[in-house]
């Protein structure tokens, strides 16, 4: 396993390193010693050539302390408020932390909604490349206080993945209050033991996760787990790790086996297909038949009218769409080539058909495989 990670180490160029709410913040407010340690630490990575792209918690945490609530307000608008007078103070300290090391930061406030149109998403990594390219450091949070249901990200380990997605990095570390995925919950289990590596999603896994919840933040342990899948099924490997000890983030930089490490599932996806298969929202389903099943996940295939049983949603042309079988296994998604009437018409049709039924043949593929992204796999029991 060291071998493994020491290997991922040395090809290094980029990193998004998360830092959970429970490390950012101390029974006063917020953890002044973990925001200077962890600044230093990415100065020092900095000097190196790495380029590092920070996602942080902690705005709605600290300003629930400046404040003097003892739990998150449930109205909407006075979460907002909270995250409003805690990212002020969040942002100033980093700067202020960074500045000891003549070190600037940048500010970038996300919604989904940023990620998900297409030119809004480019924008976003157009601007995060040139800040990375002055060696100024992203500092990176949802942004809450305009934040509604619709475009809620869910939480910064969604965020994260989303943003080591978007910039390529090369691995995704995500700070949290304890060593890494457990068995059970070490802060009250005594027998609790570490799950050093991760390279499959069993059934398993995911139940320790949901046991160990957050206690500040929005996303416990099955949240990153979420996040883990995320960018593993896209070629980036992802470590969670104690925030707190020392030099933590030099030291899996060079390779030490510390906290949990999953393992990146093949070949880094291409940007694009970044974007369509882990970040754009579907809105709509196409379900195909066991032949087109296999055509897709097995033999790397476009997806042809022949395959698909039935059409789900209104969409246009260009809309992105989840593929799924006829036992609802989510194994794709894709941009389609025709809009949701024309597919109806078209669906179980050879490509020679299409033209006699619409008048008209643009594409012989509903979805080609170069717009395409098998996101499903069978699960380990």
């Amino acid at each position: 396993m060291k071998r493994n990670r020491k290997k991922k180490s040395d090809a290094i160029r980029r990193v998004v390193v998360k830092v959970g709410s429970n490390v950012l913040t101390a029974q006063a407010g917020l953890n002044i010693d973990a925001i200077s340690s962890i600044s230093s630490q990415i100065c020092r990575l900095l000097d190196q050539g790495i380029q590092i792209i920070l996602v942080s918690s902690g705005a709605m945490a600290s300003g629930m302390k400046k404040m003097g609530f003892p739990k998150r307000p449930e109205a909407i608008p006075k979460r907002q408020a909270i995250s409003a007078i805690g990212q002020a103070g969040l942002i100033r300290e980093w700067e202020k932390a960074f500045a000891r090391f003549d070190r600037k930061v940048a500010q970038i406030l996300l919604t989904s909604d940023d990620l998900i149109s297409r030119k809004r998403y480019l924008n976003a990594r157009n601007t995060m490349n040139t800040l990375l390219e002055w060696q100024v450091v992203p500092i990176i949070n949802e942004n809450d206080t305009i934040m509604v249901e619709e475009i809620k990200l869910g939480d910064n380990d969604n965020l994260a993945a989303m943003i080591s997605l978007l910039l390529d990095a090369d691995i995704f570390i995500n700070l949290t209050d304890i060593d890494g995925l457990y068995d059970k919950d070490p802060r009250v289990c005594p027998d609790a033991r570490l799950i050093p590596r991760v390279a499959t999603y069993s059934r398993s896994i995911e139940t320790f996760a949901g046991d160990i919840p957050g206690a500040l933040g929005t996303g416990g342990m099955l949240s990153k787990i979420k996040a883990a899948r995320k960018v593993t099924a896209s070629g980036i490997p992802m470590v969670i790790a104690k925030g707190y000890r020392p030099d933590i983030l030099i030291r899996l930089a060079a390779g030490e086996p510390h906290g949990t490490f999953f393992v990146p599932r093949g070949q880094k996806l291409t940007r694009k297909k970044c974007w369509i298969g882990y970040t754009v929202n579907p809105q709509g389903t196409l379900k195909v038949d066991a032949g087109a099943a296999k055509a897709l996940m097995k033999n790397g295939k476009s997806l042809l009218p022949s395959g698909i049983v039935d059409v789900q949603g209104q969409f246009p042309v260009g809309a992105a769409v989840a593929v799924i079988t006829e036992e609802r296994q989510l194994i794709a998604n894709g941009l389609v080539n025709y809009n949701a009437e024309e597919i109806r018409s078209i669906m179980g049709l050879k490509t020679s058909q299409i033209k006699a039924r619409l008048g008209q043949k643009t594409y012989d593929e509903v979805i080609h495989r170069d717009n395409l992204v098998i996101t499903g796999e069978p699960e380990a029991a």
